[in-house]
């Protein structure tokens, strides 16, 4: 499903921002295959030399590594096929239990036993109550079930590689990665002066600290959380640097499950609350999540009538990705195509009004690309011959050049 807003007014800057919302493992996946999609139709757009990137939670993985000049073809290797020469992805980095904590909350039962023990000898009816016993112990209960040290040590790593930067200020664009101060309530723009000198992999990382999932990440003594608490894609901070095309991408919206195409035993077109707490929490999420997004985005057109805004969601009656666990890494193959696809719809629906609207930003839709109903997302993913290091880096400073080469022939027209 797209969403559009064409500009009053246009500028000839051509300057282009991306933001991309949070969704869990599962929403990664898809905004993945949204990107490799509008990566190969519109010719033009260069998914790793825009002007702004803001991620939030999974989202953030995605910005860091195009503000990084990692290629939406790249990602797919790690993420999608494995055949990468770069990094290699194992699904037990994320999801490794929180030994450490669950240990270190187990070593405070003595005192917060005997402290409640005090209690019972003062005030015996009051200390056994539930609301008092789950006051005092609830302490015992760790603040996420997976340790997210190694999704930060996995980013530095490839952040560290191949010419790419772990520090914003030096990055080519601008890229922001939001999270929650966990005490304020406040959200937090990691690359934002004042910001930008704490190391984008320990952004990604509490941006992505899912309540419940990973523990709050501590920066200068504060803790933080997944950034998606306070807003869905928090659009607006590309919106504000000044762009004149700004690009969205949401994974999660809510599942009508009135207007889906029966797939699954567990729909049945009796309702979702057949599927239990597992799906009534999930709708519950997204419509939350949808609800505050749907609010910026009314707002957007008037605050910014003179932004051309593309924001990309899934298809409400997508019963496919509603029933697929949020947490999930063994299904990322099939949500990127399901989103790859997806996207390409979106893309041949809405052609005759993006042409011009793209044109004035020098980007072109390929039709060859988007009328190809049952292209594969592997289909442009060819094996590239495998780099080390100092190649890479080659490669990366003579793309500069070419990058400079043709910008002067632009001016020079």
């Amino acid at each position: 499903m797209l969403s559009l807003h064409s500009a009053k007014q246009r500028g000839n800057g051509g300057r282009i921002g991306l933001a991309i919302a949070g969704g869990g493992p599962i929403g990664g996946m898809y905004e993945l295959g949204a990107l490799r999609a509008l990566d190969e139709a519109l010719d033009g757009l260069d998914l790793t030399r825009l002007d702004c990137y803001v991620g939030v939670s999974s989202g953030a993985f995605l910005a860091a590594g195009l503000a990084n000049r990692m290629s939406t073809a790249e990602m797919c290797r790690i993420f999608i096929t494995g055949t990468s020469d770069d990094a290699q992805f194992r699904t037990e980095t994320f999801l490794r239990p929180n030994v450490d904590e669950y240990l270190r909350r187990v070593a405070s039962l003595p005192g917060l036993y005997a402290q409640w023990g005090k209690r019972l000898l003062r005030n015996p009816r009051k200390a056994v109550r539930w609301s008092d016993l789950i006051l005092r112990f609830g302490g015992l209960v760790p603040t996420g079930l997976f340790d997210n040290t190694g999704v930060e040590a996995f980013l530095s790593d490839v952040f560290s590689r191949r010419g790419r930067s772990n520090d914003f200020r030096k990055l080519d664009a601008d890229l922001f990665v939001v999270a929650v101060d966990l005490d304020t309530g406040e959200a937090v723009r990691f690359g934002e002066p004042g910001w930008d000198n704490v190391p984008i992999s320990q952004a990604v990382q509490a941006s992505a600290a899912l309540p419940g999932l990973y523990p709050p990440v501590e920066i200068r003594g504060r803790h933080y959380l997944d950034g998606a608490l306070r807003r869905t894609m928090h659009a607006s901070t590309v919106l504000e640097r000044g762009i004149d095309l700004m690009i969205g991408i949401n994974p999660l919206v809510p599942f009508d499950a009135t207007r889906a195409t029966p797939q699954l035993d567990e729909v049945e077109q009796v309702g979702l609350a057949s599927g239990g707490l597992p799906a009534v929490l999930s709708q519950t999420l997204r419509t939350l999540l949808q609800s505050r997004m749907q609010i910026g985005l009314e707002k957007y057109p008037h605050q910014f009538p003179n932004i051309d805004q593309l924001v990309f969601e899934p298809n409400a009656n997508d019963s496919e990705l509603f029933f697929t666990n949020l947490f999930s890494f063994s299904s990322r193959h099939r949500v990127c195509q399901l989103a790859y696809r997806n996207t390409l719809a979106d893309l041949r629906r809405r052609a005759d009004v993006l042409e011009p609207m793209l044109a004035a930003h020098g980007v072109k839709l390929r039709r060859d690309i988007v009328n190809q109903k049952n292209r594969s997302i592997l289909a442009g993913l060819d094996i590239v011959p495998r780099m080390t290091d100092t190649t890479a880096r080659l490669r990366r400073a003579l793309d500069d050049v070419e990058q400079f080469i043709a910008s002067q022939r632009a001016v020079a027209r």
